[in-house]
């Protein structure tokens, strides 16, 4: 080989090298260091897992969990940057970007879990609930429980003068959601929101009178007699079961078959500042999630012991036990199997569909926080700006180059999963039609036109 031969392969190997050593930089995180906030709640559990399996250090990721005192705070600090992210409500992103309550561009790779959340009565209210329920076989009542079998003890409030009052834990969450689908389709106006007027209590016309409470603070407040039931995750339905103060009445899988419920949140300024940090977030993410729901939930017992610790969920191991291992104690000594009370993996519950996006806007439409009717065009676009499937799909395709995934990880989808009609009212939903989904309820504020 001539010298000037030599000289190009020698040339080239060092322009090889440069190449590949600026490819190992720009696949380094820009953040290492990284503090992530959480609420109290079993479904924070892809966060404490991937913590404590050392998912997160795989990923070159050095991470602090804190937990928050409540979900305005929570965002509050993503917001400032006081956190790089957080578990969040699936409605606070989209909430936050449209501009209801705090307003700022907030979004989300990655969705927590599905289901998850029940609707608890006080004693008193179940006793006067109970007598009118069907029961099968073995003397115990029949699921699911309509809310029509609460309409006569709401009545009787009404008659008396009372009010009747139940808990949820924010304006845009999932409870908040189903509580009000869950009363509307028994046949109780749950109240609307008039921002355009200055009324953001949600409690116009209503038959039930709705306010936040925080989770952790839900059984102690209906113990006080202060709210006669709630909407909440665990473990703090079971928490009312385990103090013989309550009785949930209905669980979130009743009301809408594997509905979505928390995500993942950060700044769309940090997402787009530190791509290849969110990047990886997001598959030590996967990762934590598909352990929880790996051998069929073969995991979970060790999942129950790390968020009964303090530092996480720091509720008794019983009690998150109940819902986290496959089962849902109703009343004391009523404990049935419930398989997927808490999905973590299965059914792609991780993905970030649009059309998850589009049922939280159709809500928010519903009950008046979004005061004008919108095109549907307007339902996907907002849904296209808040979730990104495409980090996603990056972060689950490299889990499955390194092995750490099956290679059907990912679902053939344009992000908006079939049409459904698995809700307590039997009415279809298609993220492609919101107004049309919209158009179908007696309670509650219509689509376009209206």
């Amino acid at each position: 080989m001539g010298f000037k031969a030599q000289s190009m392969l020698k040339l080239a190997g060092a322009v090889l090298t440069v190449a590949t050593s600026m490819a190992v930089l720009a696949a380094e995180p820009e953040k290492d260091e990284l503090k992530f906030g959480f609420i109290k709640l079993t479904d924070m559990a892809p966060l404490a897992i991937a913590y404590e399996k050392y998912f997160f250090e795989d990923e070159g990721l050095y991470v602090t969990l804190e937990p928050q005192a409540n979900w305005k705070v929570l965002l509050d600090r993503v917001i400032d940057g006081e956190l790089d992210g957080a578990h969040m409500l699936a409605g606070q992103p989209l909430g936050a970007t449209i501009g209801y309550g705090t307003e700022a561009h907030v979004v989300t790779a990655f969705s927590m879990d599905l289901n998850g959340n029940g609707i608890t009565v006080s004693k008193d209210v179940w006793e006067k609930m109970s007598a009118a329920l069907p029961k099968g076989p073995d003397g115990k009542p029949v699921h699911p429980i309509s809310a029509s079998y609460l309409k006569p003890v709401v009545d009787g409030y009404k008659a008396a003068g009372k009010p009747f009052n139940m808990g949820m834990v924010f304006p845009v969450s999932t409870h908040n959601y189903e509580l009000r689908y869950w009363l509307a389709a028994g046949g109780l106006n749950p109240g609307y929101y008039a921002p355009e007027s200055g009324d953001i209590s949600g409690n116009l016309q209503a038959d039930v009178l709705l306010s936040v409470t925080p989770p952790p603070q839900m059984p102690a407040t209906l113990e006080a007699g202060t709210i006669d039931g709630y909407c909440v995750g665990e473990p703090w339905n079971q928490q009312a079961v385990f103090k013989n103060i309550g009785v949930p009445v209905i669980t979130d899988y009743e009301i809408w078959k594997n509905n979505p419920e928390k995500v993942f949140g950060v700044s769309n300024e940090w997402a787009e500042k530190y791509p290849e940090t969110h990047k990886r977030v997001i598959k030590a993410l996967i990762r934590a999630a598909y352990w929880l729901d790996e051998n069929n939930n073969a995991n979970r017992a060790e999942a129950v012991e790390i968020l009964s610790r303090p530092e996480y969920v720091g509720a008794d191991a019983k009690v998150i036990a109940n819902s986290m291992t496959g089962t849902f104690e109703y009343e004391r000594g009523d404990s049935r199997p419930v398989p997927d009370f808490n999905v973590f993996y299965r059914y792609y519950a991780t993905y970030p569909f649009y059309s998850d996006a589009v049922w939280y806007l159709t809500q928010m439409r519903r009950w008046g926080q979004i005061s004008e009717a919108k095109p549907d065009s307007w339902f996907d676009e907002v849904a296209k700006k808040v979730y990104l499937p495409g980090v996603y799909r990056d972060a689950a395709k490299e889990l499955i180059a390194e092995g750490k995934l099956p290679a059907d990880a990912l679902p053939e989808t344009d992000g908006y999963k079939p049409a459904t009609a698995e809700f307590i009212d039997g009415i279809e939903y298609d993220g492609r039609r919101p107004n049309d989904y919209l158009s179908k309820f007696s309670i509650g504020r219509q689509g376009k036109g209206s």
